[in-house]
C-alpha cells in the first residue's frame, strides 16, 4: 500500500470516528483531505456519502440556529423591542457569516474537485444536486442581488442535474427522487412558485409509482421513503389549491421504514430530506427536525 493510499484510508477512518463522536467540523476536515488528495480519482460511494453527511450536519446546525433567531427577531419586532432587535440582528449576522463560509467551502470543493472528477451519471447527479442544495441554503438568508444570484445558481445546478437524471437514472432511483424533492422545495420556498413545485413533485411521484414493482430490495426502502416525502409536500402545498393528485399510496403501505440515523426536515412550506443509513446519505437537505409526532424512530445523531 502506497503512503497516499494509507493516508486516504486513515482520513476515511478518522472521519468515521468523528461522525460517531458527533464532531462534524473535524469530519469535514478529514473528508476534504480525501477529496483533494487526487483530482483524477473519483470518491467512492462511501467517501462521497461521508463528505455529504459531514457537511450536512455542520450546515444543518447553523440553519436551525438561524431559523430560531429569525423567529425570535420577528417576535421582538412585533413587540416594539428595538434594543433587543438590534442585538438579535447582530447575532443573526454572525450565524449568517458562518453559513456563508460553510456553503462557500463545499461549493468550491464541488467546482474544483468533485464535479470535474465525476464519471458516472449517478455521481454527476449527486454532486450537481449537492451544488444546488448549498446555493439554495445561501438563498434562504441572503437578500437583494446576492439572493438573486444564489437562486439563479441553484436553478442552474438543479436543472443540470435533472437533465442527466431524466436521461440516465430510473424514475425510482433514490438520487433522482431526492433531486425532485429538493428541486420542488426550491420552486416553492425560494421562487414562490407552488404550481411548478407541485407539478415537479407530482410527476416524480407518479413516474416512480408506475415502476415501483421493478425496485430491488436494496433500494426499495430508500426510494419509498422519499416518495412519501414527495406525497407529504404535495398534501401540504395543495391544501388550498384544487389539484388532482391521484396519489395511490397502496404500493407504499407495507414497507418498513429504516431505523438507522435519519433526519427529516421541515421548511416553512414543505419537507425535504436528509437520510443517513449505514454511512449512506440519500439526500442532504436537513432542516429543523419535524415535530415529535412525525419524527422517524431510530438512533444516531439527530
Amino acid at each position: 500500500m502506497s503512503p497516499t493510499e494509507s493516508s486516504r484510508e486513515e482520513n476515511v477512518y478518522m472521519a468515521k470516528l468523528a461522525e460517531q463522536a458527533e464532531r462534524y467540523e473535524e469530519m469535514v476536515e478529514f473528508m476534504e483531505k480525501v477529496a483533494k488528495a487526487d483530482d483524477s480519482e473519483e470518491l467512492t460511494v462511501e467517501e462521497r456519502n461521508l463528505l455529504s453527511v459531514a457537511y450536512k450536519n455542520v450546515i444543518g446546525a447553523r440553519r436551525a440556529s438561524w431559523r430560531i433567531i429569525s423567529s425570535i427577531e420577528q417576535k421582538e419586532e412585533s413587540r416594539g423591542n428595538e434594543d433587543h432587535v438590534t442585538i438579535i440582528k447582530e447575532y443573526r449576522g454572525k450565524i449568517e457569516a458562518e453559513l456563508s463560509k460553510i456553503c462557500d467551502g463545499i461549493l468550491n470543493l464541488l467546482d474544483s474537485h468533485l464535479i470535474p472528477s465525476a464519471s458516472s451519471a449517478e455521481s454527476k447527479v449527486f454532486y450537481l444536486k449537492m451544488k444546488g442544495d448549498y446555493h439554495r441554503y445561501l438563498a434562504e438568508f441572503k437578500t437583494g442581488a446576492e439572493r438573486k444570484e444564489a437562486a439563479e445558481s441553484t436553478l442552474l445546478a438543479y436543472k443540470s442535474a435533472q437533465d442527466i437524471a431524466l436521461a440516465e437514472l430510473a424514475p425510482t432511483h433514490p438520487i433522482r427522487l431526492g433531486l425532485a424533492l429538493n428541486f420542488s422545495v426550491f420552486y416553492y420556498e425560494i421562487l414562490n412558485s407552488p404550481d411548478r413545485a407541485c407539478s415537479l413533485a407530482k410527476q416524480a411521484f407518479d413516474e416512480a409509482i408506475s415502476e415501483l414493482d421493478t425496485l430491488g430490495e436494496e433500494s426499495y426502502k430508500d426510494s419509498t421513503l422519499i416518495m412519501q416525502l414527495l406525497r407529504d409536500n404535495l398534501t401540504l402545498w395543495t391544501s388550498d389549491i384544487t389539484v388532482s393528485l391521484s396519489l395511490s399510496l397502496s404500493p407504499l403501505a407495507s414497507y418498513e421504514r429504516p431505523k438507522q440515523s435519519m433526519i427529516l426536515g421541515m421548511v416553512s412550506g414543505g419537507f425535504d430530506l436528509m437520510l443517513l443509513m449505514h454511512e449512506q446519505l440519500l439526500d442532504d437537505a436537513g432542516d429543523e427536525i419535524k415535530e415529535a409526532s412525525k419524527r422517524e424512530s431510530g438512533e444516531g445523531p439527530q
